[in-house]
């Protein structure tokens, strides 16, 4: 199977320095010198899609813009990139989110994918109205998945669930296609949502012998319900000609974080109940010491960032082979970032995928575009 890459729309601003935010933190936390403008917004997907992204990641929370609503947008200023839409289950209706993945497919069609977040802290979920413990937001993501699906299905629905209820719900219009879910958790809970619902499970960026784990285990579970599910990883980058290079930029981002940031970040973190949120911690235990946990996997990000804490460094061919190591386990799609987002895109698109495609792991998703070379111009502007 060819490679599947994405890239990410930072919909709470953007830096040359790692901007915060993220998993579990509050609203007005994240930032940067550079607004999550839609102008600005469409210079990263116009980039991700010229270099040959697959799609784009958007987060969903009170610290970022919204998923739906933006990504909508940025749909008509784009012509083949999806969008990988985060959202959360318990603020809205099975039915309302059936009908908008539908109307989405009408308008922009086949280039959806859905993000589904349960929402791994509680204090964010009350924010909206949601007051469910963790255990009981994944037996209420289970339900919602459940309708969901059947309404694609063109089904009238009717569910009397325990978090649930619905009475003769029907689609005027079914997606088409229908977008695949991808969806993550470390939690036992959220294992038995993956293995039952999601077309993709999404990890976070663990070594790899933990990644290994996590794939061996969904796949069990999955098994068990007579299905089979696909895997990506979420990862940040940065990615130079040489070695020194690359880590010499992950020592000057290093070099911006404070010590009353990293600890005021890390004190907020702590107090999460997400599973994978801890295991990102784990990585780096809050120290700025070895946090080169595994070759070319560097934790440094998580010690400013909930979410997503670590990133490949390396030069080019040292990034390509850890992505194959990873594939090599049973990864196919990857979720990528870097600070800022468009110079980063190019410095991966066009030094790491096109070794890639030279090893026949990865085409450039658009037929009739070229494959990235260092003579494209690395900004776009209106």
């Amino acid at each position: 199977m060819n490679l599947t890459f994405h890239w990410f729309l930072p919909t709470y601003g953007d830096s040359r320095h790692v901007v915060g935010g993220g998993h579990g933190l509050p609203a007005g936390a994240a930032g940067g010198q550079r607004p999550a403008t839609l102008g600005y917004l469409t210079q990263i997907a116009r980039a991700a899609e010229q270099l040959g992204f697959e799609g784009a990641l958007t987060p969903t929370g009170a610290w970022c813009e919204d998923a739906w609503l933006t990504t909508a947008m940025l749909a008509r200023e784009t012509e083949r990139l999806k969008f990988l839409v985060a959202f959360r289950p318990g603020i809205l209706s099975p039915t309302l989110a059936a009908q908008m993945a539908a109307t989405y497919q009408r308008h922009a069609p086949g280039r959806l994918l859905l993000n589904v977040v349960t929402g791994g802290e509680s204090h964010e979920q009350r924010a909206y109205g949601d007051f469910l413990d963790k255990d009981a937001r994944y037996a209420r993501t289970g339900e919602f998945l459940e309708v969901v699906r059947a309404l694609w299905r063109g089904e009238s629905v009717t569910l009397d669930g325990r978090h649930i209820q619905i009475e003769n719900a029907q689609l005027a219009r079914v997606p088409d296609p229908v977008p695949p879910v991808y969806f993550g958790g470390s939690s036992p809970a959220a294992g038995e949502v993956a293995a039952r619902h999601s077309d993709v499970y999404l990890t976070w960026g663990e070594p790899p012998a933990q990644v290994a784990a996590k794939i061996a285990w969904i796949r069990e579970l999955a098994a068990r319900e007579g299905r089979s599910v696909r895997f990506g990883i979420r990862l940040h980058v940065i990615t130079r000609d040489t070695s020194d290079q690359a880590w010499a930029e992950a020592r000057r981002l290093l070099d911006g974080f404070s010590e009353d940031a990293v600890r005021a970040v890390q004190e907020g973190l702590a107090r999460s109940e997400s599973e994978g949120q801890r295991r990102m911690l784990d990585l780096h235990g809050g120290s700025t010491a070895n946090l080169e946990v595994s070759p070319n996997l560097w934790a440094g990000i998580g010690l400013v960032r909930g979410g997503a804490g670590t990133a490949l460094v390396g030069s080019h061919a040292e990034v390509a082979e850890r992505i194959t190591e990873y594939h090599e386990l049973g990864i196919d799609e990857f979720i990528m970032s870097g600070h800022p987002h468009v110079e980063e895109a190019y410095w991966f698109g066009e030094g790491v995928l096109p070794l890639l495609a030279d090893q026949g792991l990865w085409h450039h998703p658009g037929s009739s575009e070229a494959r990235p070379d260092s003579a494209q111009v690395p900004f776009v502007s209106r």
